[in-house]
């Protein structure tokens, strides 16, 4: 097995999980080594000169700290708002992300920047039905990436079916099975980390 991944294994429970996590979810992709150690000193100079804040979800205030580009989601009102153009500083990791993806620059029209201090995690959830495809970059340390099938009314709390080690310098895609019919969560994190979210919008939301 490789570092990347890890098998969670359940009492009774079927082995889910290959050397790959590709192997385990239809839709995810995972690649480390997208980005360059000049690449990532870059993006880390970026992002830790801007406006971080506390994220908000309805009454409930994050650890994590973020911003975001192309639209900012009201959480109150479930509803994407209007919100600042990407900075062109973040185009070229937007363009490599896009080609990676297999898809336009211009299709990426949403950026989410977090920050997750030691001891930062994220719950289960899937992201917003406002958009489709989710790539994520991650940057400066290691997080653990858990996912299990997403049911719904299911409590918001509960074990994963399956993890593995998202890497420094490393991109991952949600799409199709994986973005729609799982949920994933991220463990706390050992130490500081940054990750950067960028989303195509869904046509239509059924």
């Amino acid at each position: 097995m490789t570092r990347a991944t890890r098998r969670l294994e359940h009492a009774g429970q079927p082995d889910l999980f290959g050397e790959a996590p590709v192997a385990a979810i239809e839709g995810l992709r995972y690649e480390s080594g997208f980005l360059s150690r000049e690449e990532e000193a870059g993006l880390l100079r970026i992002v830790q000169a801007l406006p971080l804040k506390e994220m908000r979800y309805k009454e409930y205030t994050a650890r994590r700290r973020g911003t975001s580009f192309g639209g900012s989601y009201d959480f109150d009102t479930n509803r994407l708002k209007p919100g600042a153009p990407l900075p062109e500083a973040l185009h070229p990791l937007r363009a490599k992300a896009a080609a990676w993806a297999g898809m336009a620059p211009e299709e990426l029209t949403h950026m989410l920047i977090a920050e997750y201090r030691p001891g930062t995690p994220l719950g289960w959830h899937r992201d917003v039905p406002d958009f489709e495809d989710i790539i994520g970059v991650s940057l400066q340390d290691d997080a653990v990436m858990q996912f299990r099938p997403y049911v719904r009314g299911a409590p918001a709390s509960g074990p994963a079916t399956l993890e593995f080690l998202i890497e420094p310098r490393s991109v991952y895609l949600l799409r199709g099975p994986a973005r729609w019919e799982w949920q994933h969560a991220i463990a706390p994190t050992k130490a500081l980390r940054y990750s950067i979210t960028l989303r195509t919008r869904r046509l239509s939301r059924t």
